[in-house]
């Protein structure tokens, strides 16, 4: 497939020509060498991120095709806890006062 085909009104190589030409005359001889290394640079840039973001892609795609075609674990029901004994708030201060008294006890 021929590039320059997409840009409009150019048909023919005798528009190419005038047009590299209006080119050398516009940033001289000297430019061009660097404009056209700058350009190969980009370009190369741009593939260079292009494919690793291609690669990035296929990468999350394989894992979620893996993760997609592992079976889920399935959970084993856990034993009914006994419930915990009910205690009045007094029987909680108490505990909690025997608590300090025997890291008071401890510490000595």
């Amino acid at each position: 497939m021929n590039e320059i085909a997409f840009i409009p009104g150019m048909q023919g190589g005798t528009e190419i020509l005038i047009v590299l030409f209006v080119i050398l005359l516009l940033f001289g001889s000297k430019k061009l060498p660097e404009l056209s290394r700058s350009l190969g640079r980009s370009l190369g840039e741009f593939k260079k991120g292009k494919e690793d973001l291609e690669r990035e892609i296929r990468g999350a795609q394989d894992d979620f095709q893996k993760q997609a075609a592992q079976p889920e674990p399935v959970a084993e029901p856990k034993p009914a806890a006994d419930p915990a004994p009910e205690s009045d708030p007094a029987g909680e201060e108490e505990s909690t006062e025997e608590r300090k008294v025997s890291e008071a006890e401890i510490k000595q």
